[in-house]
């Protein structure tokens, strides 16, 4: 087979190598690249991406191919961008062409995959800028209808796509992420007080990992630590001390930043909230090894990463009883309504305070860790291309 896959959301800062999608498609293609040397790959990317950085995708049965003028994409029509794309897609005569997103290039006549990560623009719109909004509401349904095989990194994302678009169970397959092996690497004291060091962390440390947005719900969280370290939860510990907890806030800014961080300016516990920014990958696993915990209280995921990458670390998590997380987690995470304040607070308290729910929490957290992998996810996704291309209908 000649597969084509878009990989402009890698390698590209700017594009969207730093969010889930660009890791998604990175540890895809990197996967597939070494479970299969038979099928040719052909790897979409934008001219702008470095040269030096496309060395890590090149073998014999690759080759790494370019968008035509992208670069000069603002200044024509949307028609004749998706013109230009297509028919640089039809001379290369591709069996099967996978959008890691939901996107395709309109009138595309070969046949497609596509990857739906999650569907926040109908689940929670109220999130989303409108302009954005408007945007994704008009190209996602084209692109479902068009699209002959669509991945859903969930059964709780498949489920959103038949009830919301009405489409049929053959259509939809589920594949779940993977997890880098990197994530169950042992991290000594050294290594985790240098980067807690790095990232002016004092001492105890919760920790939060996701995009500046309000499907995130970090101003609730915010709140549940304040209530927290003010002592408003119920303990059998009276002696144990809050005021060495900090709150570790990392993520990239997203439409909800200005809110979020108007909200720490405004708490009295601000100089122990903590937001470092982007966390380089190398970073990631010291990061969550320090932490006492890792706290992801979302309002809707479509499958929720962070949570599997803490507890391959051993570390205690608490989330959302919601969508994907509840499926992801499966009994190995202490939930929680995430529109509860105090609940997410009394979580906090039980899970440094109780010992034995500790333990539990992380010892069923790495069995269920060890579930998800990059090459499952390749050799699934590889067995959907073959069975697309072997029965198109």
């Amino acid at each position: 087979m000649k597969i084509g896959i878009d990989c402009r959301t890698i390698l590209n800062p700017e594009k969207g190598e730093r969010a889930g999608i660009g890791h998604y498609t990175y540890q895809l293609v990197r996967h597939l690249l070494k479970i299969d040397k038979k099928n040719t790959y052909f790897l979409f990317f934008d001219r702008s991406v470095q040269k030096k950085r496309l060395d890590k995708f090149r073998q014999k049965n690759v080759f790494i191919k370019f968008f035509p003028f992208n670069q000069y994409k603002r200044l024509l029509p949307t028609d004749c961008t998706y013109f230009l794309i297509n028919a640089s897609l039809a001379r290369e005569k591709l069996d099967i062409l996978h959008s890691p997103n939901l996107s395709m290039p309109s009138c595309y006549k070969g046949l497609s995959v596509v990857t739906v990560h999650d569907l926040s623009c109908y689940k929670f719109p109220e999130t989303i800028q409108p302009q954005e909004l408007k945007i994704l509401r008009k190209i996602i349904p084209s692109v479902l209808k068009e699209a002959d095989r669509i991945i859903a990194v969930s059964k709780a994302t498949a489920k959103d796509l038949e009830e919301i678009f009405s489409l049929t169970k053959k259509k939809i397959k589920v594949v779940y992420h993977g997890l880098d092996k990197r994530f169950f690497t042992k991290r000594g004291p050294v290594e985790i007080n240098r980067i807690k060091k790095k990232y002016k962390i004092k001492g105890n440390y919760l920790f939060f990992l996701g995009t500046f947005e309000r499907r995130k719900n970090i101003v609730r969280l915010i709140e549940a630590y304040e209530r927290f370290r003010n002592g408003l939860v119920q303990t059998k510990n009276q002696n144990k001390d809050f005021s060495k907890y900090q709150l570790v806030l990392a993520g990239t800014d997203g439409h909800d930043s200005k809110n979020i961080k108007r909200k720490i300016l405004k708490s009295k516990y601000k100089k122990d909230i903590i937001t470092p920014g982007y966390i380089p990958p190398n970073d990631l696993g010291r990061l969550f090894s320090g932490a006492d915990l890792f706290i992801f209280p979302s309002l809707y995921e479509g499958f929720g990463l962070p949570i599997v990458e803490a507890m391959a670390k051993k570390v205690p998590v608490i989330t959302s009883r919601i969508s994907s997380l509840l499926e992801v987690s499966q009994n190995a995470a202490l939930l929680i309504d995430p529109y509860n304040v105090a609940q997410i607070a009394q979580a906090i308290n039980d899970v440094l305070t109780d010992k034995a729910l500790n333990k539990k929490l992380k010892d069923k957290g790495s069995k269920r860790a060890r579930n998800f992998s990059w090459e499952r996810c390749a050799r699934e996704t590889l067995k959907i291309y073959k069975n697309l291309f072997t029965t198109p209908c």
